[in-house]
């Protein structure tokens, strides 16, 4: 053991040497790996972030997350993202709850909610979100206090008893300056006083990723922080919360679907009898072919996990292909390097060095530039993380990821750091492994063997390989957000500012809303440069997707009929703001109030869908809801422009427009002003004559609407950003790579080139002999990667727009690119050899 690692200390020190004599190779080799390793790191913690990292709470492992399946529904549905069939109601969730008390699968089964809360506390109001969750939340998360107490079952009890709330830790420090005496204090949540009697713990923020409540709340006193909805509480027709479940000790996911699947089948049997008589291909749908699903749920649910795991999983792909080259690279450097040194391992050898020590010493070289990397990228990382992270947040700041350090990311690091220094130290090893002594001893010069020639070229064609496949990505994204930006969205998106407000948030009361309302569109309206203002009560490229079902006059649904539509409430002049062309029938008046008959506008798709021929809708009388004892109470007076709703991405979804004075309940409202010149040039105007119309009333999201479509394609403008920046550092690693051969390949021929000179071969012929040989290498690795290429696009193909997986002007492009950059490496090698004065090259040989 004690001669072990004296020969360690000696091939450390010897090491050290070797690197200190030649600082220029090492520095190069070092930061070569710290763009690859620094890239790799910082996409990582985004994706550990997304996808791997569990919940901070006890036995994470024990979490899931229910889903009801079933292609049938009636009744409204609200979500904030993800899968629809995650959502459940209320009424539903005591059921499976109380069913599951006792001698069920889990240790408890937790509900959560989230709603936009106004936050107001000695004289100052803010927006927050609060999570609605059921008295056992805490308990059956194993999360405990900072201070004071967290919520329990009996907060819960009934409706409207216990106005309590718990703080998130964040929120506390942020805005209580992490003041312990504020246990006890009061806040005012929608014009209602909550008493504060706790702090979560600080390594908690929610059981929903991504989310960062302000505080949690009884689900019990929803009908005092949400009074427009106080049926969430009581209908089976409103899914809008989640659920989640501890499983008990050594229960499986398997055993609790299965335990749960008669009691799913009952409950859903129950809903069926209170929704009328409906065909057999419901019934199905609803009911036979409906299942409860329990699935993993260690990280939590998320709003906006899907979203994510495509795009973050292909530029982790990337992000690796560039540690691949960069790799390469460094294994290309050291071969070149290593060529100069074959007599001296030769040498070695003839001392009687064996093969392992000579091994141990080339592993220890490359163990210690990828550890150099390996610190420089580390240093690195967290520079690109903010940036990546301040990329992902939306206007205000807000996101879903952290650009915090921690230790899986170090020990990711230092993983990547070691596989990837053993990997380019295999490449020197393998050409310095048993020389001819007596050859390689009797040399004035080394030179290296045609083999390990080949395996440079061989190298090379690989990085250029790469390079082509993260070329190719980087062109098909860009051609994707050219698609996406240049979407018809349905309405003119241009020279319009936009913000949110909801009076009830400020402390309004119900029917004072209707008049502010009024006041707000009357002062943005007389705003110099304001030309018209459209305000609707579910904002445009938001993400957001709200909807019901609807019945129609003179419709018949087919079995397997989609009821669900999108139901907007919008203002006279919304149409002519927003640029939404009426195609028949009149838009909204002011005359059009709660006192007179309900009327609707209705988009393409929905009359196309209900009518057939959109201009048939008009006249037609329809309502809210479904089944038999609906009254269609509201008539169709005009025929609207398809527009995009959700997202850029999003197909059009059938909608009906009402006036916003027929619906009572409507507070908050997001108001659109198409302004004259520059919509920026507006937001501090719009912030002024709010402050004086009333300086309680938070603005959200004040922005242009092209910044709220950049907001709404932050995924792809991401991924496009990533793409373009890894397809370029890998063609640049690719060029020094070409660079570094070709240099050391016109070296190694320079007698050749010599002979061939004195025999009259022009310099102009032995230019082209290298530029031919680039050329040659470039054209292989293109050939063998562009159908890499087109089978890697087409595993992205839903994250590609408007684009084919195999477009013809991206290749096309990246062939021509990769043969600029494989020309432009070529030049100074071929510069030289043309340059070769033969008979100094005769002479020295």
């Amino acid at each position: 053991m004690t001669l072990i690692l004296q020969h360690l200390r000696q091939d450390l020190r010897y090491a050290l040497r070797q690197l200190g004599r030649n600082p220029g190779f090492a520095s190069i080799a070092v930061l070569t790996l710290a763009l690859g390793i620094g890239a790799n790191t910082a996409i990582f913690s985004l994706l550990d972030q997304a996808l791997l990292r569990s919940l901070p709470i006890e036995h994470p492992e024990q979490l899931v997350v229910l889903e009801g399946t079933g292609d049938a529904w009636e009744g409204n549905t609200s979500t904030h993202g993800g899968d629809t069939e995650a959502y459940f109601s209320y009424p539903m969730y005591k059921d499976l709850r109380d069913h599951n008390s006792g001698n069920g699968a889990f240790q408890g089964l937790i509900g959560i909610g989230s709603v936009n809360v106004g936050i107001s506390r000695n004289g100052a109001a803010q927006t927050g979100r609060a999570e609605m969750v059921s008295g056992n939340y805490f308990r059956v998360l194993g999360v405990g206090p900072a201070i004071g107490r967290v919520l329990s079952e009996s907060d819960d009890a009934a409706p409207g008893a216990s106005p309590i709330a718990v703080l998130s830790y964040d929120f506390w420090k942020d805005n209580f300056g992490a003041d312990p005496s504020v246990v006890g204090q009061t806040v005012s949540l929608d014009g209602h006083p909550f008493q504060i009697v706790g702090v979560a713990s600080s390594r908690y923020r929610s059981a929903v990723w991504g989310e960062s409540p302000s505080l949690f709340v009884p689900m019990s006193m929803l009908p005092q922080v949400m009074p427009a909805r106080p049926e969430r509480l009581t209908q089976h027709t409103s899914r809008w919360m989640n659920i989640l479940g501890r499983l008990k000790p050594g229960e499986s996911r398997a055993q609790a679907e299965t335990a749960l699947a008669p009691l799913w089948h009952a409950l859903r049997a129950e809903e069926l009898k209170t929704l009328g008589i409906h065909s057999p291909r419901f019934i199905a749908g609803f009911l036979t072919n409906s299942r409860l699903l329990v699935l993993p749920g260690s990280n939590g649910f998320s709003y906006q996990r899907d979203d994510y795991r495509k795009p973050l999983l292909a530029i982790m792909g990337m992000a690796l292909l560039v540690l691949l080259i960069a790799s390469v690279n460094v294994a290309s450097l050291l071969l070149v390097r290593s060529a100069s040194r074959v007599r001296e391992f030769a040498l070695r050898y003839a001392l009687g060095a064996g093969g392992g020590r000579i091994l141990g010493q080339l592993l220890l070289e490359g163990l210690l530039i990828g550890f150099g990397g390996g610190v420089a990228g580390m240093l690195l990382a967290p520079f690109a993380l903010r940036a990546l992270v301040k990329q992902l947040a939306d206007s205000e700041g807000n996101g879903a990821f952290t650009s915090s350090i921690d230790a899986r990311l170090l020990a990711f690091n230092f993983a990547v750091a070691v596989a990837v220094s053993v990997v380019f130290s295999l490449a020197p090893a393998l050409q310095l492994r048993r020389p001819d002594l007596t050859v390689t001893l009797g040399q004035k010069s080394s030179t290296g063997s045609g083999a390990m020639s080949n395996v440079r070229r061989l190298i090379v064609v690989l990085q250029i390989g790469l390079s082509v496949l993260l070329l190719a990505a980087a062109g098909l994204f860009v051609r994707t957000m050219q698609n996406l930006r240049h979407v018809d969205v349905g309405f003119n998106p241009t020279h319009l500012t936009t913000f949110g407000i909801n009076p009830k948030l400020a402390g309004y009361a119900e029917t004072a809303v209707p008049a502010l309302h009024q006041r707000v569109l009357e002062t943005l309206a007389a705003l110099p440069g304001v030309q018209s203002v459209a305000a609707t009560t579910d904002a445009e490229l938001a993400g957001d997707d709200s909807g019901g079902n609807v019945t129609v006059g003179g419709y018949v649904p087919p079995p397997d009929d989609d009821f669900d539509v999108e139901n907007p409430f919008v203002n006279p002049t919304y149409f002519a703001a927003m640029q939404i062309p009426l195609l028949a029938g009149r838009a909204f008046t002011e005359a059009d109030t709660a006192a007179t008959p309900k009327v609707a506008i209705v988009n393409e798709s929905f009359a196309r869908h209900f009518c057939g021929n959109p201009l048939a809708c008009l006249g037609r009388m329809m309502a809210s809801g479904g089944g038999n004892s609906v009254k269609l109470d509201t008539e169709i007076v005009g025929i609207a422009r398809d527009a995009k709703h959700a997202g850029v991405r999003e197909g059009v979804k059938p909608t009906w427009y009402r006036p916003n004075k027929q619906d009572p309940e409507a507070a908050g409202l997001y108001l659109y002003l198409r302004t004259a010149g520059d919509p920026v040039q507006e937001l501090a105007t719009v912030r002024r004559a709010m402050q004086q119309l009333d300086p309680s009333l938070a603005l959200v999201a004040l922005r242009t609407m092209d910044d709220q479509i950049d907001e709404n394609l932050a995924n792809d403008r991401l991924t496009e950003l990533l793409a373009i920046s890894f397809g370029a550092l890998a063609t640049l690693l690719a060029g020094i790579g070409l660079y570094g051969v070709l240099a050391y390949v016109t070296a190694q021929r320079t007698r050749e080139i010599g002979v061939r000179i004195a025999l009259g071969s022009s310099r102009i012929a032995i230019s082209r002999i290298v530029l031919m040989d680039v050329l040659k290498l470039a054209g292989i690795g293109v050939v063998f990667a562009i159908p890499c290429s087109i089978g890697l696009a087409r595993l992205l193909k839903s994250q590609l727009f408007g684009v084919s997986s195999a477009d013809p002007v991206t290749f096309l492009a990246v062939i021509l690119l990769v043969g600029l950059v494989a020309v432009v490496a070529a030049l100074v090698p071929a510069h030289r050899a043309a340059t070769v004065d033969p008979i100094e090259a005769l002479r020295n040989d």
